[in-house]
């Protein structure tokens, strides 16, 4: 059996993200999670927000993780969504001229996910303050994807965001599920919506994507790993993508 090593990006104040990715990837004992840190401790629409997500840094972050000799790095986060896609096409392509090995993000992951399955009107569910979640809706809106309804809970400190309940998240996608999306997207890394995204996946009858399970899938992908093997996660671990790296 192949062995396979995922290094992943991780904000310094995300709780969730690291036992999370165990957690997910604990039926798999060939494929083993590496992590980095690198400074995140507000988000909102500030400068310095933005300079907490400095390519240069995370892509020196990454060069850590290759001397693991790791399949693929993942930066696990979303910035992308509100700064811009563009972003995190640029961080990739930095990660990888950097380290020689594949990268992606979970935005570019859930991304593919939604083309790939022809949603056009989705739902969104995050942790966010107003502006940042109107600029994630305003970027969906210039590649051709309508918020036909949202949630955002008003928090900015990163660390607060892991502290929000399941049965928060759960009442909140309820909300935004009345709205008749073709999908719901839990859009943070630092939020406890692994296992409710799978619990009411089977409740609406509708795709519920948390951006970090879709990220793993993702890495899981460029490494070569059978992304099958991850079972009761979501429905798109059985996924063969379009854009899989072939074992």
């Amino acid at each position: 059996m192949t062995n396979y090593r995922l290094g992943i990006l991780c904000p310094s104040s995300n709780t969730v993200l690291e036992p999370m990715t165990q957690r997910i990837l604990s039926g798999a004992d060939n494929i083993v999670p590496h992590f980095t840190r690198f400074k995140v401790t507000e988000i909102d629409m500030s400068q310095d927000t933005v300079a907490q997500f400095d390519n240069e840094v995370r892509i020196a972050a990454s060069e850590l993780l290759s001397h693991a000799k790791v399949h693929v790095i993942g930066a696990l986060v979303a910035p992308g969504g509100w700064v811009g896609f563009d972003a995190d096409e640029e961080l990739c392509r930095g990660i990888t001229e950097r380290t020689g090995k594949p990268s992606t993000t979970s935005v570019l992951a859930v991304n593919e996910l939604l083309r790939e399955t022809g949603v056009k009107r989705y739902g969104l569910v995050s942790t966010y303050v107003a502006p940042v979640q109107e600029k994630i809706i305003a970027n969906y809106a210039a590649i051709g994807l309508e918020c036909v309804g949202e949630h955002h809970m008003g928090i900015a400190d990163n660390f607060a965001f892991g502290q929000v309940t399941e049965d928060e998240i759960a009442e909140a996608a309820r909300k935004v599920a009345s709205t008749r999306p073709e999908a719901i997207m839990f859009y943070n890394t630092n939020l406890r919506s692994a296992r409710v995204a799978v619990e009411l996946e089977r409740e609406f009858n509708i795709p519920c994507y948390d951006l970090l399970s879709v990220g793993i899938w993702k890495c899981l992908q460029l490494a070569g790993a059978d992304t099958s093997s991850i079972v009761g996660w979501g429905a798109f671990f059985g996924r063969q993508s379009l854009n899989a790296v072939p074992a």
